[in-house]
C-alpha cells in the first residue's frame, strides 16, 4: 500500500494565490484569480493507492456549526503524531501517520474520516489501535456512518463469510469487469459497524483504491439519502391533518352567508398557508439532498460495473428493492407539500373572489343610498329655496311699506296697501331670479374646479 500525501482542496486556496501568469512572448493577458483553482478542481479528493490486503475503517459525522472545530480536531491528531497540519480553510487531508493512513474530507454537511491499516486482522480493533481513544471520543459532530472494509488477497470461503458477517444474509457481486468480488450485509454488526469484504482478484493498486473509495462512498451516500425518510414519515400524519382541514374549509366556502364567516375563513386559510410554507422551508433542503445523494448512490453502483453471482443478491438489486422505495416516499411527501401549497393558493383566490364580489355589492348599495340621499337633499334644497324667496320678499315688502308711508307723509297721495299689493309679485319675481342666478353661478364654478384643467386643480 502506497501512502498518499497531504492535499488541500482547491476551493479553499485564496483567490489568486500561486496563479501562474501567461509567459508566452506573443501573449499578454490578464489571468483570472480562480484559474488555478479551476484547474485543480478536477484533481480534488483522489482515490487511495492500495497494494495488497488491508482493513479500512470509515466514519461519516454530520456537521452543524462545527466546521472549524472538525478541522482543529484533525490538526490535533496531526500534532500528536508530529505530522504537518492542513492549512487554514482546508477541506481535505491525505496523510501517512506511520501505522495507518488518514484520509479526511469535509463536505457541505458532513465530514469523512477513513483510516487505512496494512497489518490488521479482518474486522479486528487493530485498525484503530494506533488512534488515541480520547481523540475518537471527542470527535465533533454526530456519527452517521461507521463501516469496516476488509480487502483480502485470497477468495474467502462460505465459512469465512458466515463468520465475518455473523451469520447475516449477504449481498454480493463481481465488480470491476470481474477483477474483484464484493460482499456486504448492509447491516450493523455486534461491534456497531457495518461490514464490507472485497476480494482483489486482478486489480492493480490504483484500481483497488478506486474500488475501496466507491464502496465507502456508496455506504455514506446510502445512509445520507435516508436521513429524509424519518422526516417524511413524521410529516405524513401532519400533512393528512392539513389536507382534512383544507377540505373542510372548501366545503365551508359554499355555506358562507355573512361577512364575518368570510373573514374567519380567510384567517384560517392564512394559518394553513403559513403552516405549509413553514414545513416546506424546514424540509426542502433535506428532501433535495436526499434526491442528490440517491443519484450519487446509483452513480457509484454503475461505476462498480457489477456482474451478478449465482445464488447471491447483487448490490444494485438490493438497493433498488430496499433504498428506492424510501426515496420515493420522501419524494411523495415533498410533492404533497407542493400540491397542498397550490391547493391552498387556489382556495384563497376563490375566497378572495367571493370577498371582492361582496365588497362590490356593498359598494353598489352604498352608491344607491348616496343617490337617494342626494335626491332628498335636492328636494330639501328646492323647498328651502322657495321658503327663502318668500322670506326675502316679505322683508323687502316691509321695507317698501316704510318707503310708501314716508312718501305719503310728505303729502303725496298714495294708497300704501294698494302699492304693496302691486309691488309684491314684482318683488317675489326679482328675488326668485336673483336666487337662481346665485345658485347657477356657484354650480358652474364648482364644475369648473372639478375638471382636470380647472383652476383649483391647476393650483
Amino acid at each position: 500500500m502506497k501512502h498518499a500525501i497531504q492535499d488541500v482542496a482547491s476551493e479553499d486556496v485564496p483567490s489568486g494565490a500561486g496563479t501562474p501568469e501567461i509567459s508566452a512572448p506573443a501573449v499578454s493577458l490578464r489571468v483570472h484569480p480562480q484559474r488555478s483553482s479551476l484547474y485543480e478542481e478536477l484533481h480534488n479528493r483522489p482515490s487511495p493507492i492500495i497494494d495488497g490486503g488491508c482493513q479500512v475503517t470509515h466514519f461519516t459525522v454530520m456537521l452543524d456549526n462545527n466546521r472549524e472545530e472538525i478541522l482543529e480536531h484533525v490538526n490535533d491528531l496531526c500534532r500528536r503524531y508530529s505530522v504537518p497540519v492542513p492549512g487554514t480553510g482546508s477541506s481535505c487531508l491525505y496523510q501517512d501517520f506511520g501505522g495507518f493512513e488518514l484520509r479526511w474530507e469535509r463536505h457541505l454537511e458532513f465530514a469523512n474520516f477513513t483510516f487505512i491499516s496494512k497489518d490488521a486482522a479482518p474486522f479486528s480493533d487493530d485498525a484503530l489501535a494506533f488512534i488515541p481513544k480520547d481523540w475518537l471520543a471527542s470527535m465533533p459532530g454526530e456519527l452517521v456512518v461507521a463501516v469496516n472494509l476488509v480487502m483480502v488477497e485470497s477468495e474467502p470461503s462460505e465459512v469465512d463469510l458466515k463468520r465475518w458477517f455473523e451469520g447475516q444474509r449477504v449481498s454480493g457481486s463481481e465488480v470491476a469487469e470481474n477483477k474483484a468480488q464484493v460482499w456486504t450485509a448492509f447491516k450493523l454488526h455486534s461491534d456497531g459497524f457495518g461490514r464490507i469484504v472485497a476480494w482483489n482478484r486482478d486489480l492493480n493498486a490504483y484500481q483497488a483504491g478506486r474500488m475501496v473509495q466507491r464502496l465507502c462512498e456508496l455506504e455514506t451516500y446510502r445512509l445520507m439519502s435516508l436521513l429524509a425518510l424519518p422526516v417524511a414519515r413524521e410529516m405524513g400524519a401532519e400533512l393528512s391533518r392539513i389536507e382534512d382541514n383544507l377540505a373542510t374549509l372548501n366545503l365551508s366556502i359554499s355555506e358562507i352567508d355573512k361577512e364575518k364567516d368570510e373573514r374567519e375563513l380567510l384567517q384560517e386559510l392564512s394559518h394553513l398557508a403559513a403552516e405549509v410554507e413553514r414545513h416546506r422551508s424546514d424540509t426542502n433542503f433535506r428532501f433535495s439532498a436526499s434526491v442528490a445523494y440517491h443519484d450519487l448512490v446509483r452513480d457509484r453502483i454503475k461505476q462498480l460495473q457489477e456482474v451478478p453471482m449465482d445464488g447471491v443478491q447483487s448490490l444494485q438489486e438490493f438497493l433498488e428493492r430496499r433504498l428506492t422505495p424510501g426515496i420515493k416516499t420522501c419524494n411523495s411527501v415533498r410533492d404533497r407539500l407542493e400540491d397542498l401549497s397550490r391547493r391552498i393558493h387556489r382556495t384563497t383566490s376563490l375566497l378572495r373572489t367571493r370577498v371582492d364580489l361582496s365588497i362590490q355589492e356593498q359598494n353598489q348599495h352604498l352608491l344607491s343610498s348616496m343617490n337617494r340621499r342626494s335626491q332628498l337633499q335636492l328636494r330639501l334644497q328646492q323647498t328651502v329655496e322657495g321658503l327663502s324667496v318668500v322670506a326675502i320678499g316679505y322683508y323687502l315688502l316691509s321695507l317698501l311699506e316704510i318707503a310708501f308711508n314716508g312718501v305719503k307723509a310728505v303729502g303725496v297721495p298714495i294708497d300704501v296697501s294698494l302699492a304693496k299689493g302691486i309691488a309684491m309679485p314684482v318683488v317675489l319675481l326679482l328675488v326668485l331670479l336673483g336666487v337662481r342666478s346665485v345658485r347657477t353661478h356657484i354650480t358652474r364654478r364648482n364644475r369648473t374646479a372639478d375638471t382636470p384643467g380647472g383652476k383649483s386643480n391647476r393650483q
